[in-house]
């Protein structure tokens, strides 16, 4: 089969797309062809060598989490599925970015009628990570929110889950995805110099909550504004966070296929958007990582291991 794999530490150029062998499920777990993988930052800070103190990678390595595709094998003991189902789930074998992936079966949930292909391989991280950062600050209908971020993989959900909870919310974003922002009961506010003020002027002068999931000063910009400690969350500034006593839960506080099965239904119901900026081919994963690395994506991009996937954003089944 095809998968990405990486070799050494480094830059974009180290992603290659190489022939290895198809892996054969055991007790428990079956294998799926992968219709829809999404990407991560996390990833790229994997590759890069950044995060080796906290997940070193072993060599060559594959990459991958979120998966959505069609089970073609099962191995013994396997509860719950059989060959054919469709299915969304992950793994934690940096695995999914290939068009086959071993997946146990506790990882795994059945594919809701209606939900594309491409939304369901983007879910797993970006929704979950969303559904624990929104956990970790419990907002109410009494409370304004902030989400750095607003308009990424996973600020667009924090947003819709927390307004979800009856919250105000203000969303930071540039102002091409303001009109997406409002849109969903959100108030915009640019990012940038000046954002303290801003936030005050459409909050109000009060914050209860910070989400933050870009990092880069925004704990700071939390405390500033008064909020208090334990209902700062960020998924990125984990130093800055230890130094004020903020919340850092991430996708691994909320790593189930249950909370996963609630968003894959919130989603195939048309309650919680999860909007898809591109899709890939396999062999274009350079391509797809070049994009989420220029920070300006608006959702999700996925990779497509068994199609020629989109270079234009939209839908494919």
């Amino acid at each position: 089969m095809r998968a990405v794999r990486f070799h050494e530490y480094g830059g974009i150029d180290v992603l290659r797309v190489e022939e290895v062998e198809r892996p054969v499920p055991g007790p428990g777990q079956v294998l799926v062809e992968v219709r829809a993988a999404g990407i991560q930052p996390g990833e790229a800070h994997i590759r890069v060598g950044a995060l080796h103190e906290r997940w070193p990678a072993t060599f060559p390595s594959g990459q991958g989490s979120d998966l959505a595709g069609v089970v073609v094998e099962a191995g013994p003991h396997v509860r719950g599925f059989a060959v054919g189902d469709e299915v969304l789930g992950f793994t934690h074998r940096r695995a999914s970015h290939a068009q086959f992936v071993v997946v146990d079966d506790v990882n795994l949930v059945i594919r809701p009628a209606g939900l594309a292909w491409e939304v369901a391989g983007a879910l797993y991280v970006a929704g979950t990570t969303a559904y624990a950062t929104v956990f970790a600050v419990d907002p109410g209908p009494d409370d304004t929110v902030v989400v750095s971020g607003a308009a990424g993989g996973v600020g667009s959900l924090a947003v819709q889950l927390a307004r979800r909870r009856g919250a105000t919310v203000i969303g930071l974003a540039s102002e091409r995805n303001h009109a997406w922002l409002k849109e969903r009961g959100v108030l915009p506010v640019e990012y940038g110099p000046g954002v303290a003020e801003r936030i005050r002027q459409a909050s109000g002068g009060r914050v209860d909550a910070f989400i933050d999931t870009f990092g880069d000063g925004y704990v700071a910009l939390a405390v500033e504004l008064g909020v208090r400690p334990e209902r700062i969350n960020t998924i990125r500034d984990w130093q800055a966070a230890a130094e004020v006593g903020a919340r850092t839960y991430g996708e691994g506080a909320a790593a189930s296929a249950v909370v996963l099965g609630e968003l894959a239904r919130l989603a195939a119901r048309g309650e919680l958007e999860v909007p898809i900026a591109r899709t890939y081919p396999l062999e274009q994963v350079q391509d797809a990582f070049r994009e989420l690395e220029q920070q300006h994506a608006h959702g999700k991009i996925v990779l497509r291991p068994q199609g020629r996937g989109r270079t234009d954003p939209g839908r494919f089944e």
